[in-house]
């Protein structure tokens, strides 16, 4: 008796479904060309710094390690919150409540089990997180755009002028990782990943809130196409939107906490002298150019302020996904409207990767000596600034 091509169909084993691992394994497969051009650029960069950071009498591991927001997160680490420090001929307080706790909790947690120093584990956990920040960034822009794109979108976040900020003992790596892949989460619907990712980026650094709110934008437009369509909606992605700001708002209440001051974190801001004015500092300083003059890191940070509201101006017109437009808009506002330590913006926008992606769409349209032109040029100008920002530039980072 023959058997019936149904039957054997229900006979044959099915193919078994791809496991994590391998589907981790495939994507990084991918991802692997990016990450090579990644880690080439970065690793020439710090090459250069430690270089001429040894000719001008420093030494390389400080100058990554202990430079500025690093020896904060240093002490952190090593003796807890406490710290208060204020400037002499200043009125300004210093206090270590500024610096959120996910990278020096990490640091003294990794240095327990891992005896090479906490200088040397905060660089590798933020050389680590600025690998694992470049597949996300890869992810997203192959994602939408395919691999050709997303190459081009890590090479020139890669060379962004701030890129060096990747190689210090700072919690800008750490934070765009998380947000990367929190946002790849959103745009997938995987949603607890999402609202776990944005919760450890809230915990990361003040800009942080920024993941929250690009989960938040995808899980309630979700929601509503789900209601739309007349589809019974999605408890995960009500359940991420209501944990993506969780890390945020948890460390802003302990500082609360802790000063016995509901907005305590934002008055030990004020005392650094870093408050919100709406733009107005960001004007005063961009008149200040015009009319008069300044160092080269005040009109580098100024060009890069400038073009990145030109790059999102290019993201509305390509109508990138609204997750997207949302996490880049809060990014910008929080630098652009925040007064004081105007150099450090760029480092604040550094975490905006999806601004690049109009550029990136542009540029993989080109020939690719065209392209290999233009990423060398931008790679001779962004390691020698970075260089110079790092080991020359007085400015803090």
């Amino acid at each position: 008796m023959k058997t019936s091509n149904a039957v054997k169909r229900r006979l044959s084993p099915r193919p078994e479904a791809p496991s994590q691992w391998q589907r981790w394994r495939a994507g990084l497969g991918k991802a692997l060309p990016a990450l090579v051009v990644f880690l080439s650029v970065r690793l020439a960069g710090m090459i250069m710094a430690a270089l001429w950071s040894l000719h001008v009498g420093r030494h390389p591991r400080t100058v990554f390690g202990l430079a500025w927001d690093g020896h904060w997160y240093w002490h952190i680490s090593q003796y807890g919150y406490g710290l208060i420090i204020q400037p002499q001929g200043g009125h300004r307080v210093h206090s270590d409540l500024a610096f959120f706790p996910l990278f020096p909790g990490l640091v003294r947690a990794v240095d327990t089990v891992l005896p090479i120093g906490p200088v040397n584990v905060a660089l590798l956990i933020a050389w680590g997180a600025a690998l694992m920040a470049a597949w996300g960034v890869y992810a997203v822009g192959e994602l939408l755009h395919g691999r050709r794109v997303g190459t081009i979108l890590v090479a020139l976040w890669a060379l962004l002028p701030h890129a060096v900020v990747l190689t210090m003992a700072y919690a800008e790596s750490l934070m765009t990782a998380f947000a990367a892949w929190s946002i790849y989460a959103v745009l997938t619907h995987r949603w607890l990943t999402a609202g776990t990712l944005s919760v450890l980026a809230g915990l990361c650094r003040p800009n942080g809130v920024a993941v929250a709110a690009a989960v938040v934008t995808g899980a309630v437009a979700h929601l509503g196409r789900l209601r739309h369509a007349g589809v019974p909606t999605s408890p995960r992605a009500w359940a991420a939107a209501a944990a993506a700001p969780l890390g945020w708002l948890g460390y802003i209440g302990w500082v609360g906490l802790r000063t016995h001051d509901p907005v305590g974190y934002f008055r030990v801001q004020s005392l650094w002298g870093s408050r919100f004015d709406f733009g107005r500092y960001t004007a005063h300083i961009v008149k200040h150019l015009i009319v008069g003059r300044d160092t080269i890191v005040v009109y580098g940070a100024a060009a890069i302020v400038l073009g990145s509201l030109l790059l999102f101006v290019f993201c509305l017109l390509n109508r990138l996904p609204l997750p997207l437009l949302t996490y880049c808009a809060v990014l910008i506002v929080m630098a652009v409207g925040g007064a004081h330590f105007f150099p450090s913006k760029p480092r604040l926008l550094l975490p905006a990767f999806p601004l690049l992606l109009p550029l990136a769409l542009h540029l993989a349209r080109s020939r690719l000596r065209t392209l290999v032109v233009l990423l060398t040029a931008l790679a001779g100008v962004s390691l020698f600034y970075g260089t110079y920002l790092l080991t020359v530039s007085r400015r803090p980072l």
